[in-house]
């Protein structure tokens, strides 16, 4: 029977993020995937790194404001790992705001937010000015998993999970391929998280989100994100998708229906038009749908598994894997290597109330 220290089921952007770290502490890792690696939500996101985004839940802030300063050193780790540079695409995103919020004084008046984006048509609202980044997730996926296989994690595709059974001492798992044990086992699968669990006490549920490509017009170039609750507009300044961007999101209980409507990609296109007129003329050139991981109060789950030793979630993410796998990578290490935290995992710990 095969035996690693730690066994990661996901290869998404937070498995592999995860099973980089522990590696790099001198672990043996073995990571399970049921399909191919970064196929879901990593590649299906638009990657912004929205730290600040005033959706977010208020908990969220310590592991965002971590993740946005890890990412830089991440970055460079999957650069000098696999050969492959990930550049930031953007740098400054303007969020639209309701007046009711407690940032609302911060706001820039319709007037600044012209000035910083003449395209934009602001309907008489306010925007905050934010400096935070975005990756394209195309770029950030070809990198990290090169990067994973410059080492000597065992990556293995296509080994759906069937069974997982703990001992005092540690786990064994049982999958399509055979058993293998593990001093822990760590739940990374996403949507797919702790559907072994009838019970679980923070369900994980999938949030469909349809998004598409455009071309952007050659007139009217986008150097920054736009972000209303209602739609977002993330454009590529750099590499395959340069003169491009990325028009999202619907948010949609469907549960792992992935297919693509063409009325909800036109309703999308009619708000990023509506938001910055100059789009009108874009063609549309390619969308498609991911399933975000959600839990109730939208926070992660980052911690022990209740009344499961040696087993382990982080997921979760719901629309901030991207930002959150530097972050969530540390600090669930950290757990697993019995290591003072960068920060308090209790917000974010499966056992919460």
């Amino acid at each position: 029977m095969q035996r690693s220290d730690f066994c990661i089921a996901g290869a998404g952007i937070i498995g592999l993020s995860l099973a980089l770290e522990l590696n790099r502490r001198g672990a043996s890792v073995t990571v399970l995937d049921q399909a191919d690696p970064l196929s879901e939500a990593s590649t299906a996101a638009a990657g912004m790194l929205a730290a600040n985004d005033p959706d977010n839940p208020t908990a969220l802030q310590p592991l965002s404001d971590l993740s946005a300063a890890l990412y830089p050193a991440y970055l460079a780790l999957l650069e000098r790992l696999s050969g492959i540079p990930v550049p930031f695409q953007t740098s400054t995103t303007l969020q639209a705001i309701e007046s009711t919020h407690p940032l609302f004084p911060q706001a820039l008046s319709p007037t600044a937010a012209t000035a910083l984006l003449p395209q934009l048509n602001p309907h008489g609202r306010s925007f905050l000015h934010l400096h935070e980044h975005s990756v394209d997730p195309g770029q950030l996926a070809p990198a990290l998993l090169a990067a994973v296989q410059s080492t000597t994690i065992d990556l293995r595709t296509h080994t759906p999970v069937h069974t997982v059974r703990s001992t005092t001492t540690a786990t064994q798992i049982d999958t399509a391929a055979g058993t293998l044990t593990a001093t822990s086992y760590i739940d990374c699968s996403g949507a797919w998280a702790i559907s072994q669990d009838p019970n679980p006490r923070h369900p994980v549920t999938p949030k469909k989100g349809q998004l598409c490509y455009i071309a952007l017009p050659e007139a009217a170039p986008l150097h920054l994100v736009v972000r209303t609750h209602e739609v977002y507009i993330a454009p590529r300044t750099t590499g395959p998708h340069a003169g491009q961007a990325i028009i999202g999101a619907t948010v949609e209980d469907c549960g792992f229906d992935t297919n693509v409507h063409p009325d909800d990609i036109a309703r999308l296109f009619a708000a990023a038009v509506s938001l910055v007129p100059s789009l009108a003329a874009a063609p549309i050139l390619e969308s498609w749908a991911g399933l975000r991981p959600a839990t109730p109060d939208r926070l992660p789950l980052i911690g022990p598994r209740p009344n499961h030793p040696h087993q382990f979630l982080a997921t979760g993410h719901y629309r901030n894997g991207i930002l959150l796998a530097p972050a969530t990578a540390q600090l669930m290490a950290q757990i697993l290597c019995h290591e003072t935290c960068s920060i308090d995992p209790t917000p974010y710990s499966p056992a919460r109330n």
